[in-house]
Parts: C-alpha cells; structure tokens; sequence
C-alpha cells in the first residue's frame, strides 16, 4: 500500500514507539538514573495497555517495521506462538496492523548492520510471516514502491519535516510550552536557552547537509553519553532531558502520522499534540477547525441524552490481561463494529457534536460489555471486573487555557484552569471516554476532535465570557500541562 490507500481513521500509535514511556516515569526515570531495561516490567504492562486500546478503538494501526520485533508488548505474541501468534497473523491480513517500511521491500527482510534488535523476536517475526495461510497475506505500507521516488519522499517528509519542526521550536510561545512540559515559571528562561541549544545544533547539521534525527538529538540532550540511545538511560546532568525527551517523541510520531496522512494517537500520561502550537504556523483556517467562540461554546455544553448506568456495570481491571486472540474476537462483533461507525460518524462531522456523540458513547457501553464478557471467559485474576462509572469528558484547550466538561452519573460539571500566559487564541477540542472511578490500565479512549483557532484577543475574551456563564463553572489558575551525510546517501537511516 502506499499512504493515500490507508484506511480512514488509521492511526500511529505512539505507545508502539520504543522509546515511549509516560512523563511521569521519564522523570523518574531521569532522576533515578534508571533505564527502559530496568523499568520494563512496569512500562510494558503500560505498552500492552495501549496497544491494545488502539486496536480497540480503531480499524487500523500503522506501526514502524522494527516495532513489531523491537517491543516486547507487541513480540510477546509472536515469541509465544499459537493462538497468539494466529490472532497477530490475522490483523496482519486484515490490516488492522499495518508495518510500515522504511527502505525495505519486504517486512522480513533483515534489518540493516549495525541495527540494535532483538534478535529472538525477530526470528519470530520472520516465522509469523512465513507461516500465513495461503490467501492471507500481510499488508505494509511505504511511500512509493519505487526505490527511488520512495528516498526522496522519505528524505522530504520525515527527516526534512522533523527537522523543520525542531527548528520551529524557539517560534513558539517558550512560556506556554514550558508549563505544558512541566517546567515551573522559575526556570523558563533556563529552558528556553537550552531549547535555543536543540535547535541551535538542528540547524548546524541541516547547514552542513547532515539529517537530523531523534537519535542524534538524543544523545546530545537526553541520554547518558557512551550508551546506545535504545538503551534508554537519561541523563540527569542534563538540563531539561526529561523534557526535550517528551518534545522529541512527540515532534517524532506527529510527524510520522502527518507524513503518512494520518492521526497520531497519543497515550494517556503523554505530551498532547497541542503543545507543539501548530495553529501558530496556519495561515488559513483548515477544515475542521473551530474559529467562533459560539461554536467551541457548544462542546462545553450539559449534554441532552442521558449517560444513566446500571450501577452494578463492571470494566475489565486491566484491558492488557486479555490476550491478543480477545481482541481480535472483539473486532469480528457487532457492537465494535457499530462504535466504530459511530466514530467515524462524529469525526467526520464535528459541528454535529451534540447529535452524534449519544450513539458514540451508547455504543462505547455496550462494547465495554462485550470486553468484560471476553474477560470472564479468560478466567485471569487480572482481568476481574471493576465496578464502572462511564462518562463523557470533552477537554477544550485553548492557548494556556484547559476547559473540561464531564458527563456522566447523573451529573455535570464543567471546570476551568487559566495559566498565566498570552498566546490564548489555538489549541484543540478533546474528547475523552473514561471510567470516573479509573485505574490506569482499563478501556479508555481520547480522541482530538477539532482544532481551535482564534484571530485574537476579542474572540477568546468573547468565549472566555460565555464559559463562564455556565451553570456551576468553577475556575482556577495556573497553567495546565498538556501531558552521514545526505547529499549522495542511497540508504536513509532508520527514522
């Protein structure tokens, strides 16, 4: 396949990134001096989790080859074999997981000298493809399948772009962006000079011809020096590593998605898309866009269908105890197949909110049924049902501004967090479909529905107004977070 021919709604899940780990047990991760290695057991269960939650709550997931034999959570199925391995090879033919490839011309191919990979998992991957029944066969994706035309796509919109978002960096709001990665206001100025220092070295390297990579940003700002960057040990005698680590990953998987025309799916606990202030950079208003306050007004407002639920309902504990062939079963069912309809339906028209987002969340109840039932057959202690609280929570963020409305329980509540900072007129429309009595490894999904757009300060003080007019809206302040040379080179790098 080639980009245009994936499927509507496809997804990059970033949680299937091997550098992935959430903010929080990055800081820690930095402070502790620990590694990926070291940190494993708990950051695949997190993998696992999301993994499965994009496989769930989406018709198609596009993942980098070397993450099918890189990620534990994702070769686990394929060392296993069986029934795992079985339900992997079906959402291969079924592309509901997609490989995407580089330079390759196969997806078994081996990777290049010098690569850093798990060999086991990668014999097994091999032994995946090989053993596909006859009439199945695995679907990738590459921008052109001819080499040529195919090196330079990749050199213009993945390396070219990454480098060109990288260098973007000091055009943004540094304020803003520095309280949405979790830097107190009394180190702005520090981390907008060491931000100055990323992009500094980004356009060092662009001038002499040389690609900037994740990699080599890596190792000059985030990890120790003298280990392989997929070691994953950060270095906390350098400045900000935590949080050019987070700007780096996102900035990597946006970019990837947008390259390949697609929607980059972000983990809970990680850097949003917002933060990297893309509505600095429009000139004109694309679709999907919200620019009237009365407008982004209505995604705010009391929902008019009713969210009551049996109070005895139950969600699985931990989505991740569940195993492949789950997922693939849930997939074949009718109550995925009609949430995912009515996804698609809200995506596709987003000023239609409040008629569509009823059937979505119906739907989305009635698929978290259809998951705990797969659990209960499972007969995993981890996978115990808990009791379930679903609500609708719809997060507007506006420049330094963060808005959300819950509904759910019987209830609503719309709550406001202002952060002391001036480029209030961009940010995006959320929506979040949860558990309000959560744990951190259940079903659960958020999806950016719109991006939001103001001409200036008339229309945010305009909105601002409205919002609080809202019947029991409470506000606060502070800021929230947004949780070789290339001129001859006939093999790119891996990205």
């Amino acid at each position: 396949m080639r980009p245009p021919d994936l499927a509507p709604g496809a997804v990059i899940a970033q949680s299937l990134d091997n550098q992935w780990v959430t903010a929080e047990l990055t800081r820690e991760m930095v402070a502790g001096g620990r590694s990926l290695g070291e940190v494993g057991g708990a950051r695949e269960k997190e993998v696992r989790a999301e993994y499965f939650r994009s496989l769930i709550n989406t018709r198609q997931v596009v993942a980098n080859r070397v993450f099918f034999y890189n990620n534990a959570a994702v070769s686990r199925d394929l060392v296993e074999g069986g029934a795992a391995r079985r339900a992997h090879q079906k959402l291969l033919a079924q592309a509901a997981l997609v490989p995407y490839l580089l330079n390759e011309r196969d997806p078994a191919e081996r990777p290049s000298t010098g690569l850093d990979f798990d060999e086991r998992a990668f014999t097994a991957w091999q032994e995946t493809l090989e053993g596909m029944p006859a009439g199945e066969r695995v679907k990738c994706v590459r921008f052109s399948w001819e080499d040529q035309e195919n090196r330079d796509a990749t050199r213009s919109a993945l390396f070219n772009a990454f480098a060109a978002r990288v260098q973007g960096l000091t055009a943004k709001d540094i304020p803003l962006l520095a309280a949405q990665v979790g830097v107190p206001q009394r180190r702005h100025a520090a981390f907008a000079a060491r931000i100055g220092e990323v992009v500094g070295l980004s356009n060092e390297r662009s001038i002499r011809g040389d690609l900037v990579t994740r990699n080599v940003l890596y190792e000059e700002f985030v990890t120790v020096p003298g280990t392989a960057v997929s070691e994953g040990r950060y270095d906390r005698n350098k400045p900000f590593a935590a949080e050019i680590k987070q700007l780096l990953d996102l900035i990597y998987n946006v970019n990837l998605a947008d390259a390949l025309g697609m929607y980059p799916l972000t983990p809970a606990g990680s850097l949003r898309r917002v933060a990297l202030q893309e509505w600095r950079d429009v000139r004109t208003t694309p679709a999907g866009t919200v620019t009237d306050p009365e407008q982004l007004l209505l995604f705010l407002q009391r929902q008019a269908f009713s969210t009551v639920q049996d109070r005895l309902a139950l969600t699985p504990a931990a989505v991740d105890a569940l195993a492949l062939e789950d997922i693939w079963s849930l997939r074949q069912s009718d109550s995925w197949n009609a949430y995912i309809r009515a996804f698609d339906e809200l995506t596709a028209d987003p000023a239609s909110f409040h008629e569509r987002v009823g059937p979505v969340f119906d739907r989305y109840v009635r698929l978290n049924s259809e998951i705990v039932r797969l659990a209960e057959a499972r007969g995993d202690s981890r996978a115990r049902a808990n009791k379930w609280l679903p609500v609708i929570e719809v997060v507007v963020t506006v420049g330094g501004a963060a808005f959300t409305a819950v509904t759910g329980d019987e209830a609503w509540s719309v709550a406001g967090s202002l952060g002391g900072v001036s480029a209030r007129y961009g940010g995006s429309v959320q929506l979040v479909l949860r558990n309000r009595l959560e744990g951190r490894r259940e079903q659960k999904f958020a999806r950016e529905m719109a991006a939001v757009r103001f001409d200036g300060a008339r229309e945010w003080e305009r909105f601002h107004d409205m919002v609080r007019k809202l019947p029991g809206y409470r506000e606060e302040g502070g800021s929230p977070a947004a949780t070789g040379s290339a001129t001859v080179q006939d093999e790119l790098p891996e990205y």
